[in-house]
């Protein structure tokens, strides 16, 4: 397997985007939502994952991000991936969903070619990590990050998105604290 876009050192920072299968909107509920904050708070707390910037989108989640304390990144994010994953068909299953049927059709039959057995895939293979290297590659991808519920029109402004760290740079209210990186 390639490791071009994977997490395979254990001292950088990354930037990382994690996308569910088919791009589907799964995180247009605020259950959904915080699904995915008190994952990444529980891998924060945890498993040494130390977050600089995170963004969730309906589709993908981005993260400005680096394990520590001896973890490897590529194994935080393998566990969270599959942490989420059961609790995302959960609350399908659990809550109010309009969707349900489709998504859950789509879900089983998006594992269909899997060798292990599996009944949900909610997520895409892998993920697409990048090694930070350098502080104007920090502020580019801080700045992407922040600024793409805006370019998807969903807000006017970065801080306005309630499920960005833009809040934190901002010194908004927020459910998810970073490590803020004073660059900008």
């Amino acid at each position: 397997m390639s490791t071009k876009y994977k997490a395979a050192t254990t001292e950088e920072a990354y930037f990382i985007t994690i996308t569910t299968v088919g791009w589907i909107d799964v995180f247009t509920r605020l259950s959904q939502k915080y699904t995915i904050i008190n994952a990444l708070r529980y891998c924060q707390n945890n498993k040494g994952l130390e977050i600089y910037a995170y963004c969730i989108m309906s589709s993908h989640i981005h993260l400005l991000c680096k394990a520590t304390n001896g973890f490897l990144l590529s194994d935080v994010i393998r566990d969270f991936k599959k942490y989420t994953s059961k609790k995302i068909i959960d609350t399908i299953v659990e809550e109010p969903e309009s969707r349900r049927e489709w998504m859950l059709d789509y879900f089983k039959k998006a594992c269909e070619h899997l060798k292990r057995n599996q009944q949900f895939k909610v997520w895409q293979d892998g993920y697409h990590a990048e090694v930070v290297q350098t502080n104007w590659f920090i502020k580019q991808k801080v700045n992407y990050i922040h600024f793409n519920p805006v370019k998807e029109k969903v807000v006017s402004n970065p801080e306005d998105y309630y499920f960005s760290s833009a809040r934190n740079y901002s010194g908004l209210e927020n459910d998810l604290e970073v490590e803020v990186l004073y660059l900008f």
